[in-house]
C-alpha cells in the first residue's frame, strides 16, 4: 500500500472500530435486539482483504462479520439499523446482527451455523468457472470452524476442482469460550491442515493490513490463474467476549494486554507515521471516522420500525413466499 492506500484503509478500520463500540453500547442501552458478535480488533483482516479483492468478487462471513459487511461497502448506518430493526436497516431487519447480507457488493452473507457458509463459497467459485469468468471466492470463518466436517468437505473439493476460492480462518484463539490449541491436534488449526489437501497454507499477521493485503491479493491472484485454492490463517484477537453475553473472565490478563498492545489501528498509524504521513493528516481521519459513526448512531435512532406488510418480501428467489402456501 502507499501511503494514501494506508490512510484509506485505516480509516476504514478506524470507522468499524467506532461502529462496533456503538453496537455495543447500543445494546447495553437495550436498543440492540438478540445477541452481536462483535470483531473489534478483527479490523484488519476484512480491510485488508478487501483492498485485494475486485469489486465482482464474492465474500462470505460468519456471524461475526460486521467487519466484513462494511469492508465490502455497507454503511455504518445500514449496519447499526439492521442491529436495531430499522426499517433502513441492510436487510431491513430481517437478517440482524448475524446476517449481515449486501449482495450488490459481492457481500453474500453472514452465516450463524459454523462452518455452513465455506461449502457455499465453493459453490460460488464453482459459478465462476462455469461462467467463465476470473472472479474469486474467500469464505472468512473462525478458528473452531476447522474441527468442523464441513471445513474439510470444502477443501477437499475445491482442491479437487482446483475452484478459485481462498479461505480464511481468523484464528483469535478462542472457538467460543474453549481455547483451540486445547481441542485439536495441530498448532496452526488452519494452515497445518492444507497439506492433507495439496493446497498451500500460510499464516499472516492478521493485525497487520497491509500484511494482510498482499498475501490475499497473492493468493488471489493464484487463484484467478487457475491454480486452485489455498489456505490462509491469519493470527488475531478479539477484544470483546465471544458475544454480548460474554464477559471473557476466562481468558489470562497477560494474553489479553499482550494483543491489546498489538492493536490493528497502533500497528497503521504506527505505519503511516514511518511512511512520513503527519500525525495531524492521521488524527483528521480518526475524527472523520468518529462524525461518521456519530451520525449513523442518531439516523439508525431516528429510521422508522419495518412494515409487518414487507415480512414475506426478498425472502425467496421469486419475490415472495405466497404461492408456497
Amino acid at each position: 500500500m502507499d501511503p494514501a492506500e494506508l490512510l484509506a484503509a485505516y480509516e476504514q478500520m478506524a470507522v468499524i472500530r467506532r461502529t462496533e463500540k456503538a453496537a455495543h453500547d447500543l445494546f447495553l442501552q437495550g436498543l440492540v435486539k438478540g445477541t452481536t458478535h462483535l470483531a473489534a480488533g478483527h479490523e484488519a483482516i476484512a480491510v485488508g482483504a478487501s483492498a485485494a479483492l475486485r469489486p465482482d468478487d464474492y465474500v462470505f462471513a460468519t456471524y461475526r462479520g460486521h467487519h466484513h459487511a462494511m469492508a465490502r461497502g455497507a454503511t455504518p448506518e445500514e449496519c447499526l439499523a439492521e442491529l436495531m430493526s430499522r426499517a433502513t436497516g441492510l436487510c431491513r431487519a430481517k437478517g440482524g446482527s448475524m446476517h449481515l447480507t449486501k449482495a450488490s457488493t459481492g457481500m453474500l452473507g453472514s452465516y450463524a451455523i459454523v462452518g455452513a457458509h465455506l461449502p457455499m463459497a465453493a459453490g460460488a467459485a464453482w459459478s465462476a468457472r462455469l461462467r467463465g469468468t476470473d472472479q474469486v471466492a474467500v469464505a472468512f470463518f473462525g478458528d473452531g470452524a476447522t474441527n468442523i466436517g464441513a471445513f474439510h468437505e470444502a477443501l477437499n473439493l475445491a482442491a479437487v476442482w482446483k475452484l478459485p476460492v481462498l479461505f480464511v480462518c481468523e484464528n483469535n484463539l478462542y472457538m467460543e469460550y474453549t481455547p483451540i490449541a486445547d481441542v485439536t491436534a495441530v498448532a496452526r488449526p488452519a494452515a497445518d491442515r492444507a497439506s492433507a489437501y495439496g493446497i498451500p497454507g500460510e499464516v499472516v499477521d492478521g493485525n497487520d493490513v497491509v500484511a494482510v493485503q498482499e498475501t490475499v491479493a497473492r493468493l488471489a491472484a493464484r487463484a484467478r490463474a487457475g491454480d486452485g485454492p489455498a489456505l490462509l490463517e491469519a493470527q488475531t484477537y478479539r477484544h470483546y467476549g465471544h458475544s454480548r453475553a460474554d464477559p471473557a473472565t476466562y481468558r489470562p490478563a497477560e494474553e489479553v494486554e499482550r494483543w491489546l498492545k498489538h492493536d490493528p489501528l497502533d500497528l497503521a498509524r504506527g505505519r503511516l507515521l514511518e511512511l512520513g504521513v503527519p500525525p495531524e493528516t492521521v488524527t483528521e481521519a480518526d475524527e472523520r471516522a468518529t462524525a461518521v459513526v456519530q451520525q449513523a448512531v442518531e439516523a439508525a435512532k431516528a429510521a422508522p420500525p419495518p412494515d409487518p406488510d414487507q415480512a414475506l418480501t426478498d425472502v425467496w428467489a421469486d419475490g415472495g413466499a405466497a404461492w408456497r402456501t
